[in-house]
């Protein structure tokens, strides 16, 4: 028994929420973050708790490997392939960006071509080795690295490998044996999957990355240790679970998106517990608003995806999809007259006019301020002083360009960012097929809450949910986070000659590795799903088709091809009687390790209370709206709106449309 702690590292902040295992209790708290050696801010966090001895396990969510490749901040790689194959991560794909833009440049990969070599090998097509790998030419060539003394990373992409690996794996011995301290990566582990330009871009992240995760998370355990922490502690998978630091140094392109996941894991685990079966998140934080789903009860995956155009990164993943809007976004009048909200943010220097750091231009949480919707004097439960005249004044030259007032200047800023975010929503509700009017809209991060009535209105959802500690609400998942585990292999099989005997081997081999690696992180109360990527002949991307088959009998296989013509029809409106390929197979494995009891609050023994009221611009003009507290509110209060709903992290705006009630956990159920 002790704390349970989940840590989030921002760009801005540093995020703490602590679960107390012995009396069910929760603490949230926040400090600065520190850029430049992000451990600073998580030791100086962890002082909020008395005995360290006292903490029973660390899950943290870090933006280090995020940060790498965005930056290009790191190692020197060699890539090493199959002669005639040197070429391939700088070919990379034929389609542009932008079709008409002549000026666009295409995204270099994270190595030089001079630093691309060639080795001499071939495996075939069907897994055969055409060709026996030169071990002399490799040992020549990892003499020559550690000569130069400039590599210090190598990725190590064969043709075909994802079928016969072991030319990669007698490489990595060779490499390991003369350069001991240059860490390798190897498609085979990475990504064992067909499409060389995929498979190639994601190993060379891996290797890019891996010496700078390797300092940092070496560093984390070093400075627990010098403190006394002797909790262990683990990093958050882009998939949503946990894995040892050790693990995360080996495999650093599984935390390329650390972060994000937890709001999505937090508001899975909320849903749960409310019987709410489907979800749309929104994370909407300074710059940035991370969506996501959660469809009948279980969280959307993807390997679509790339971490800058151009270049991709095929690990598992939650789906979350990201647009530059925020409370920091910034609006302009563009060449054309129209106003124009984001991508641009102001950021934390100087960041919003009312910030006071001399910042000028107007953001969305200036225009916030104007109406009235943030508080300028309880900004951050009263922590942070906003200056209401500078965001009045940053707004004034929009409301003139538009011949309005500054009050209808702030609400078309506040709108068309609302319109950016319902852009987003669409994107992961009608694009793929899900009405909206099946959702719960979740709204989280510090800029989330004041704009969910206006969002729940514009994109036609009827319910809301604001949870608790929206502002830490990422480092709230952290602490109800699995341990998970995903492999997948490409094997190509035809539904006309389905070799069964070829398939059940396959699937049962990445059984067989996912229960191994939960194993060594010591777990052994393992839930396996499994499904399989599929499209019709001829075509060139693939559905995921959930499957429980294991020897792949008739009726196992009748039933799976079905379930491809339903799910194909649902997606794109329409089946074909032709043949399917099966082309990739994929594993999971869970470990439940996150079980969390929630607090259960004070039960109302009457009405709410307002602390104050002041006035809020809505779409009608000024409404004198009644200001409650949200850590005075108790199990079943009803609030009408109009309302305010101020916390320490964020505030909750409640249109007069709305109205909203407090269950018995303390969640805010909006209803229209």
């Amino acid at each position: 028994m002790g704390y349970r702690l989940g840590i989030d590292i921002g760009g801005t902040f540093t995020d703490f929420v602590a679960y107390d295992e012995q009396n069910r209790a929760l603490k949230a708290w926040k400090n600065l973050s520190t850029p430049h050696d992000p451990i600073q801010a998580i030791m100086t966090g962890l002082r909020e708790i008395e005995d360290f001895d006292d903490i029973a396990g660390i899950r943290l969510g870090t933006t280090v490997a995020t940060n790498a490749l965005l930056e290009g901040k790191g190692a020197r790689v060699a890539y090493v392939t199959t002669r005639g194959f040197r070429d391939v991560p700088f070919i990379g794909r034929g389609n542009r960006r932008h079709h008409y833009d002549l000026a666009w440049v295409k995204p270099k990969p994270f190595v030089m071509r001079r630093d691309a070599v060639e080795v001499d090998e071939r495996v075939g097509p069907s897994g055969d080795v055409v060709e026996p790998l030169d071990e002399a030419g490799v040992a020549a060539l990892a003499d020559s690295f550690a000569e130069a003394g400039e590599i210090e990373a190598i990725a190590v992409v064969l043709l075909h490998s994802y079928l016969t690996p072991v030319h990669e794996q007698r490489i990595k011995e060779i490499f390991a044996e003369r350069l001991p301290n240059v860490p390798v990566s190897i498609s085979y582990e990475v990504l064992p999957k067909w499409k060389e330009h995929f498979r190639s871009s994601t190993t060379i992240c891996d290797a890019f990355i891996k010496p700078v995760v390797e300092r940092q998370l070496g560093s984390l355990r070093s400075q627990l240790d010098e403190h006394g922490v002797k909790a262990k502690a683990v990093v958050m998978r882009s998939n949503g679970g946990e894995m040892t630091l050790e693990a995360a140094t080996g495999s650093p392109i599984q935390i390329a998106v650390s972060g994000p996941t937890g709001g999505v894991i937090a508001a899975k685990r909320t849903a749960e517990l409310l019987g709410l079966p489907n979800l749309v998140t929104l994370d909407m934080g300074g710059t940035s608003t991370d969506v996501s789903t959660v469809v009948d009860g279980k969280e959307k995956f993807t390997t679509d995806f790339e971490i800058e155009w151009g270049r991709p990164i095929q690990v598992p993943m939650i789906d979350i999809r990201t647009i530059g809007a925020g409370g920091g976004s910034i609006a302009r009048m563009d060449v054309g007259g129209m106003l124009v909200v984001g991508p641009e943010s102001a950021g934390a220097n100087p960041g919003p006019a009312c910030y006071g750091k001399g910042g000028t231009k107007p953001t969305v949480t200036d225009a916030n301020v104007v109406l009235g919707r943030i508080s300028a004097a309880n900004f951050l439960g009263g922590a942070m002083a906003l200056d209401a005249a500078a965001a009045r004044a940053a707004v004034a030259p929009i409301a003139e360009a538009l011949g309005l007032s500054v009050e209808e200047a702030a609400l078309a800023i506040v709108r068309i960012a609302n319109n950016n975010m319902v852009g987003a929503l669409h994107t992961v509700l009608t694009e793929q097929g899900l009405d909206p009017r099946d959702f719960v809209l979740v709204a989280f991060g510090g800029a989330g809450p004041p704009h969910v009535s206006d969002l729940m209105t514009e994109a036609s959802i009827p319910k809301g949910l604001v949870p608790n500690f929206p502002g830490q609400f990422s480092a709230f998942g952290f602490t109800m986070a699995d341990a998970r585990v995903d492999r997948y292999r490409t094997v190509q099989l035809n539904s006309r000659f389905f070799d069964r005997d070829r398939a059940a081997a396959a699937m049962s081999a990445l059984v067989g590795e996912c229960r191994a690696e939960l194993a060594a992180q010591g777990h052994h109360d393992v839930t396996i799903t499994k499904s399989v990527e599929m499209r019709y002949l001829g075509q060139n991307y693939e559905l995921e088709i959930p499957t429980v088959a294991e020897s792949f009998t008739d009726a196992e296989v009748a039933e799976l091809l079905e379930t491809f013509h339903s799910q194909h029809d649902a997606r794109f409106g329409f089946r074909l009687s032709d043949h399917m390929e099966i082309v990739n197979f994929l594993v999971t494995g869970t470990a439940r390790t996150g079980e969390l009891e929630f607090p259960v609050i004070e039960e109302a023994t009457g009405p709410a209370a307002s602390v104050s009221s002041r006035p809020v611009w809505f779409s009608g003009g000024w409404v004198e709206t009644p200001v409650y507290v949200r850590d005075d509110l108790k199990a079943g209060h009803a609030i009408p709106g109009p309302a305010l709903i101020e916390e320490n992290a964020s505030v909750t705006v409640l249109d007069p449309a709305k109205s909203l009630t407090v269950d018995r956990y303390g969640n805010l159920l909006i209803s229209a």
